[in-house]
């Protein structure tokens, strides 16, 4: 399927679906309240972005967010490459990982809110959480998964030192897998993020729930499409890079 063609059926079935949405609210079946149309977005829109809110609240979330996602990466690529390396390694944190892997991160809210106050660093704390686990085992089945004739190939080449091997042929290699995990880690961060300020941390979540108590559910729908059109823009600029880091494999 050209790129053309695959663009233009998600554009349709996206304007379906808000055709639908639409009629459904403004059926009579459903109260405004709790089922607002899509077509008052832009008014709401309008009017938080005028007040100065929709702009703070936004920025507010990027800030934790984009700490908490380059933490998360950055411990979770570089452990799991370690891990994958050294045997000894794997064996001793194993048990530490089954331990530790099936917390959610909004588990550690408590320790969060004791450790770093009700402020910024609390929530990219918990954002950095769940990103983390999702590059550290991503990291660690890409490397694993690297084929050793490769290696061996390598080191019949000249390339015997561990530096070596891991710049020419085991990063190249796990390449793919651990990109594929740090693109997961974008949504898992931003969806983590509404949950980490629910406790009064300031950004899109925060005003969520501000807007619920009101039964202002135009404004909470309309921060729900901020946070898939944040999502979608960070995507689309990491899939370009993506693309240009394994260019090589054309």
């Amino acid at each position: 399927m050209s790129p053309a063609k695959r663009y233009f059926l998600s554009a349709t079935g996206l304007t379906a679906f808000l055709i639908f949405w639409e009629t459904v609210a403004r059926s009579g079946l459903i109260e405004p309240h709790l089922l607002p149309p899509p077509s008052t977005l832009p008014a709401t829109l309008a009017s938080e972005a005028g007040l100065g809110i929709w702009q703070a609240m936004v920025w507010a979330s990027l800030r934790h967010y984009t700490i908490g996602l380059l933490v998360g990466s950055i411990l979770g690529v570089s452990l799991g490459v370690c891990v994958a390396l050294f045997p000894m390694v794997e064996a001793s944190q194993a048990w530490l990982a089954r331990v530790f892997r099936p917390i959610p991160p909004l588990a550690w809210i408590p320790f969060a809110i004791i450790w770093f106050g009700i402020s910024e660093t609390a929530a990219a704390f918990i954002i950095s959480i769940g990103i983390f686990w999702i590059n550290y085992f991503t990291s660690i089945a890409a490397v694993q998964a690297v084929d050793k004739d490769l290696i061996e190939v390598a080191r019949a080449f000249g390339h015997r030192s561990f530096f070596a091997l891991l710049r020419k042929v085991i990063l190249p290699g796990a390449a793919p897998g651990i990109l594929s995990g740090l693109r997961a880690g974008l949504g898992q961060g931003w969806m983590t993020v509404v949950a980490a300020e629910l406790f009064g941390i300031p950004g899109i979540g925060q005003r969520m729930i501000e807007a619920s108590g009101l039964l202002a559910s135009e404004v909470v729908v309309l921060y729900m499409f901020s946070i898939a059109l944040l999502y979608g823009v960070s995507d689309y600029i990491f899939v370009r890079v993506q693309d240009r880091i394994l260019e090589w494999q054309r």
